[in-house]
């Protein structure tokens, strides 16, 4: 067990995809969920049997921020100024959403380098943010406007534009800070990492749980103990926020009196739709403030001790809010 603990904690951390059956079980599900409510007296308000399928019961988003050699930002224009950005078509994969939307929009071929942040509105609308480089194609002039775009133009002040939307300064003030962090090569960043290829038939919140032992200073990560020794895993409800998820979840591992804990950010995105799945698995990484000593655990969960090299990593990810992905919940 402590060997594929270890594994597969690595491969989160590296964005690698999680393989074997401990990756697809789940201590949370829509129906135990719903049975939960039951059980307080309150109407549940989701079929259990929710299936995401991409347009029609959820929508995926793909936004790139690209930038040039000057700082200058990617822009495409419809009627307003936007990010090149669409949704993710049923079949197809964020990395290669993306760039196609690049190359439908402002001509450019790119090859996407990261992950920049993921945003979520309930569990039914996620947009995946990414950055890359330009490897090809040329700019969309006005003469060669379609249905897709008007043109694109690289812009260095976006005072200057009538945006489509206020939602992406944000997005590009992420974009210029890692470029920026990576230049100057600073470690408290997270290394370039694309979502993973895996398929998943549920939208599932995966959890990197840790604290430290009191008595020895080393960290623990929580594992569950139901079918496998897995990762502790929920299914997201489709109608609540990705914070109400998280909430519920850790209430029914640790109690309604829960100990003080924070949600960090994304250490890895798993999606992979070509076996006609639309589910995804974010997993999230959670740091208790209080030791192990203090924290209660009321489901069928133990706190594994991870190697010193891996719990070193660990609390590094915790140190430095940059080392992982934002997740940006908006409702």
């Amino acid at each position: 067990m402590p060997d594929t603990v270890e594994l597969n904690l690595q491969k989160v951390l590296t964005g690698h995809p999680l393989e074997g059956e401990e990756a697809d079980v789940c201590d949370f599900s829509l129906d135990e969920q719903n049975e939960a409510l039951e059980s307080q007296g309150i109407q549940p308000s989701v079929d259990p049997k929710y299936k995401p399928v991409v347009g029609e019961t959820v929508t995926y988003i793909v936004a790139c921020v690209l930038l040039n050699e000057y700082d200058e930002v990617l822009m495409m224009q419809e009627a307003k100024k936007y990010l090149p950005a669409g949704r993710i078509e049923k079949g197809e994969n964020i990395i290669a959403a993306a760039e196609r939307e690049v190359l439908e929009e402002t001509g450019l071929k790119i090859e996407c380098t990261t992950l920049l942040l993921v945003e979520t509105a309930r569990g039914i609308w996620m947009r995946f943010v990414l950055t890359g480089r330009v490897i090809g194609g040329s700019l969309k002039t006005p003469s060669e406007a379609d249905k897709e775009s008007l043109q694109a133009k690289w812009i260095a002040n976006l005072d200057e534009l009538e945006l489509r939307a206020g939602d992406i300064t944000h997005l590009i003030d992420r974009a210029r800070a890692y470029k920026q962090a990576r230049k100057e090569k600073d470690h408290g960043w997270h290394e370039d990492q694309l979502p993973a290829l895996r398929s998943y038939s549920k939208l599932l919140l995966r959890l990197v749980v840790i604290i430290k032992k009191k008595a020895t200073n080393r960290v623990h990560v929580l594992l569950s103990e139901r079918d496998t020794w897995h990762l502790p895993t929920c299914e997201v409800h489709p109608s609540k926020s990705i914070h109400s998820t998280l909430r519920k979840f850790m209430v029914e591992l640790f109690g309604a009196e829960v100990p003080a804990h924070r949600p960090h950010g994304l250490l890895s995105v798993e999606y992979d739709p070509s076996t006609d799945k639309d589910g995804v698995c974010l997993t999230l990484l959670v740091a208790f403030r209080a030791p192990l000593e203090e924290v209660p655990i009321i489901g069928k969960c133990v706190w594994h001790e991870t190697s010193k090299e891996l719990g070193d990593k660990l609390l590094h990810r915790v140190a430095s809010r940059c080392s992982t992905f934002p997740l940006h919940v908006i409702k």
